[in-house]
């Protein structure tokens, strides 16, 4: 088996590609080592020590590195850690789901109450983050949440790579909000949530 290994525009994430399905349906991110004892993989993964954030996509592990920790000694443990959960196809949290499933971040609730008059806007929204944004953000080994809309104010989230990337507010101001404000005039603003 060999896994793949890109960099991001984070300098402290990697992506790693293993060449099969990591997560079956949605993305899953470990912030803290407590948070990844739900996940055999990324629990192995923060035992190393020099990890803060791991984060599953369909198809990549994202892996972003402590300040200070030095990539060439990581890269070859985390890799090794990496192909012996795909080689022993070992499930992938705890529980023993194989294929992973979807579990929304214990903060997932909105970040606003949204009115019911928005709604046509809110699914024109949702509709260009899913096929326009988040394939690019995945792409960059990331993943990104709507949290809500209210007084023209797109609330998002940004996971994995694109959480803490120097860039990222440059990814929601000048990418993200221009194109939602040029297809859905509602749209004013986009802020983190």
């Amino acid at each position: 088996m060999f896994i793949e290994t890109e960099t991001t525009p984070n300098p402290a994430s990697l992506k790693f590609l293993p060449g099969r399905p990591v997560m079956s349906a949605g993305t899953r991110e470990f912030a803290s080592p407590e948070a990844a004892e739900a996940s055999p993989l990324a629990e192995a993964i923060f035992d190393t020590g020099e990890v803060v954030n791991v984060f599953f996509g369909s198809d990549f592990v994202t892996v972003t590195a402590a300040p200070g920790a030095d990539w060439s000694a990581l890269k070859p443990q985390v890799h090794a850690i990496l192909l012996d959960h795909f080689v022993s196809e070992a499930p992938l949290f705890a529980g023993g789901s194989a294929n992973g499933i979807a579990v929304p971040p214990e903060d997932a609730e909105m970040a606003v109450v949204e009115s019911e008059d928005d709604a046509e806007t809110i699914a024109a929204i949702q509709e260009l983050l899913e096929t326009r944004v988040r394939p690019a953000v995945a792409g960059d080994g990331g993943d990104i949440a709507y949290r809500g809309f209210a007084d023209g104010v797109v609330y998002l989230t940004l996971q994995g790579a694109c959480a803490g990337c120097p860039s990222s507010s440059a990814t929601l101001k000048q990418g993200i909000e221009s194109l939602l404000k040029h297809y859905v005039p509602q749209v004013t603003e986009v802020r983190a949530a």
